[in-house]
């Protein structure tokens, strides 16, 4: 009976990876007959697991999904993972998940091997979250959901909406993109009224029932989910700065991120960095990392700035006097 259980066992475990297996290949690699591999199959279907099997030459089994959850078996890496992952939800930006996630992380830190245990105490223990004043908005479960499923049925969104001026406006969207940035959930779509790509912060959303009619999805351009970058990372700058880089546009668009800021050509060997920070001081660090020539004209306290960490450097490579 033992022998049979930890057979099963294997089994299930072979079956939980994305593929289809023949008959042949699991006998094969747990060293039984095709003829126990069909009747440990009907074991696991009596036990709740929704094998599915294919006759014919091309034929397998696979394991689907089922009106319940079956217990899973996880390797080392994969148990670790999943409790950081909760972990990491218990303290997130998705309201109506805290709970659950630490009901199900106790389930797992129960029957984790002393091994795996230790290494997820260690992390917990050990790594710590930097404070912030402002832990961000946070979005309900159920409304994350609801777009989740309109972005996949192709279903048009209805929408209260409250801009960053407290304005309150009315939208009708088609619903393309979730899009995660920091603390903040977005929702990238095509607005109907007005005709275009809009970014929509999911916290400032109140969503409509029923959702709307399907649509037929357009073809979505990379250049919105970039608006997603280049918007949150401006509205978060205390700083701004306009610079002029001595390179082309192309060039200095492969060194740096899209949440740098915007890149507008001048000519064939400058280009306009829109860019920003929280400090000034931040500021000109980033700008003499580029590492390329560039102009700043203002702000003025960004000019004055980097003049002087010009001279500091150029004063901490001259020679210095010999004391005797």
């Amino acid at each position: 009976m033992l022998e049979t259980s930890a057979r099963l066992l294997r089994l299930l475990s072979l079956l939980q990876t994305p593929r289809e297996w023949t008959g042949a290949e699991l006998a094969e690699r747990l060293s039984v007959s095709t003829r126990t591999i069909r009747n440990d199959v009907e074991r696991l279907r009596n036990l709740g697991y929704p094998v599915h099997g294919n006759r014919g030459a091309v034929g397998g089994y696979r394991l689907g999904a089922g009106a319940a959850l079956p217990p899973l078996l996880l390797d080392d890496e994969e148990a670790v993972a999943v409790a950081i992952g909760l972990r990491t939800a218990a303290g997130g930006t998705i309201t109506g998940v805290e709970e659950t996630s630490l009901r199900a992380l106790a389930k797992l830190e129960q029957v984790l091997p002393t091994r795996l245990r230790r290494r997820v105490n260690a992390l917990q223990r050990y790594a710590v979250a930097v404070p912030r004043d402002d832990l961000g908005p946070r979005v309900d479960a159920d409304t994350l959901s609801a777009l989740a499923a309109a972005c996949r049925d192709h279903e048009r969104l209805r929408f209260g909406y409250r801009s960053h001026d407290g304005s309150e406006s009315r939208r009708e969207v088609e619903p393309y993109r979730l899009v995660n940035w920091g603390r903040r959930w977005y929702l990238v779509g095509f607005d109907v009224e007005r005709v275009g790509w809009r970014t929509f912060r999911v916290d400032r959303l109140h969503p409509r029932t029923p959702t709307g009619p399907r649509f037929t999805p357009r073809d979505l351009p990379e250049e919105a989910i970039d608006q997603v970058r280049r918007g949150v990372s401006s509205a978060a700058w205390r700083y701004r700065a306009q610079v002029v880089v001595h390179v082309p546009a192309e060039q200095l668009a492969e060194r740096i991120n899209a949440a740098i800021g915007t890149i507008t050509p001048v000519d064939d060997t400058r280009c306009l960095l829109d860019t920003g920070a929280d400090s000034i001081e931040a500021l000109a660090v980033h700008l003499g990392l580029l590492g390329v020539d560039f102009t700043v004209t203002e702000p003025a306290e960004l000019v004055e700035l980097v003049r002087a960490l010009a001279d500091r450097y150029h004063r901490a490579t001259e020679p210095q006097p010999q004391h005797t």
